[in-house]
């Protein structure tokens, strides 16, 4: 039950980190509004597409222990 929980807990961070940064959500956070240069990275292409890509090598991840964890090998083992 525990790696089941681990990997859907990765997955679904993963999943929140790739879609998050593209989203309006992203866009109205006004609590930097008193910051103009943090905000600006942040509403930069390149902090999104890195937050995108760690959502993307996490939900990998979970997909790698999912298989790892889940799939039985044909040896029988």
């Amino acid at each position: 039950m525990a790696v089941f929980l681990s990997v859907l807990s990765t997955f679904l961070v993963g999943l929140i980190l790739a879609i998050a940064p593209w989203t309006s959500l992203w866009d109205a956070n006004y609590l930097l509004n008193p910051y103009p240069v943090l905000r600006a990275v942040l509403l930069s292409a390149f902090t999104r597409g890195t937050v995108s890509g760690l959502g993307l090598v996490n939900i990998v991840l979970a997909l790698h222990e999912a298989r790892q964890h889940f799939v039985t090998d044909g040896d029988g083992a």
